[in-house]
């Protein structure tokens, strides 16, 4: 469910504004998604992790699961991400997205490469 675009999070006189919320009635938790355009930064994550422990401490249930955020960005920095996130982390993602839309030919060869990559996981 689209709860809303830049909404607006206070703290003390500081405004901040998360690019995307939804709420996801199977999993039960909020979905915050933040766009970047270039590489991920530490601060990006940092922002993220504030977001989510907001929404967490403030605006969900007890009875509902912990938030998930989502930041996208053109091009991701596996190793920011990797030092900056717990390795533990189960709630902060971080991926890379193209500003244009795939041909069909990469989207079958995009299949193609998680099916190979579904069954040789299988086999272990």
């Amino acid at each position: 469910m689209f709860v809303g675009s830049q909404v607006r999070i206070t703290l003390e006189e500081d405004h901040f504004y998360p690019d995307l919320v939804f709420y996801n009635r199977l999993a039960k938790c909020f979905v915050i998604i933040d766009l970047k355009i270039g590489k991920v930064t530490h601060q990006d994550i940092g922002q993220m992790q504030m977001y989510v422990n907001y929404y967490d401490r403030e605006i969900k249930n007890t009875d509902e699961n912990p938030t998930v955020g989502i930041l996208l960005s053109t091009l991701r920095n596996k190793t920011v991400v990797k030092y900056t996130l717990p390795k533990d982390s189960k709630n902060i993602f971080s991926a890379s997205y193209k500003l244009h839309l795939p041909t069909e030919q990469e989207l079958i060869e995009a299949v193609e490469e998680e099916k190979k990559n579904f069954e040789l996981n299988e086999q272990i």
